[in-house]
């Protein structure tokens, strides 16, 4: 990749991508700083503490299931905008899902996860990263990571109880 004399690596630009959307997703490897404040936390072991009625209660007019709806739908959508994809997408029907069941929030988890391994496959499989792609990447981490400290907050206000529940 080459921009004003500027070349990096391939591999190195994968490298960084990767570990990053890792500890956003699975958390800092052990014994190792962090990107991030909390070290070994990330998405899917945020996700994995909460229940389904837990990540269903109206946070400030949003839930836990919301966001981590969001944010496999922009996963998925993000991939196909690497690889090509020009349609505008309607990104209002990534919040419509707000509250889950067990059976329904451990679907939704495991779909997060195929979107994430995805999201992985997808950066290995570029063959040319151009300005779009570079971007798009970019944003990828960004997103999550922003999706990340919302998800960890309302986790945190769920858990001691203080979160506005729907009765």
């Amino acid at each position: 990749m080459s921009e004003s004399g500027i070349t990096i690596a391939k591999a190195d630009f994968l490298n960084d991508i990767g570990y990053i959307l890792r500890e956003t997703f699975e958390g800092s490897p052990e014994g190792q700083g962090s990107a991030y404040l909390d070290n070994r936390v990330g998405v899917f072991s945020t996700l994995d503490e909460l229940t389904a009625e837990q990540v269903s209660r109206e946070h400030e007019d949003t839930s836990i299931v919301a966001h981590t709806e969001h944010l496999k739908f922009y996963l998925d959508r993000l991939v196909e905008f690497i690889e090509g994809r020009e349609e505008p997408v309607n990104w209002d029907q990534s919040w419509l899902i707000d509250t889950v069941d067990e059976e329904e929030w451990d679907t939704l988890k495991a779909g997060m996860h195929n979107s994430y391994e995805n999201v992985l496959r997808c950066l290995a499989g570029v063959a040319e990263w151009n300005r779009k792609k570079i971007g798009e990447a970019i944003a990828i981490v960004a997103h999550t990571a922003y999706h990340l400290g919302a998800i960890r907050q309302m986790a945190k206000s769920v858990k001691s109880g203080s979160a506005v529940s729907e009765e």
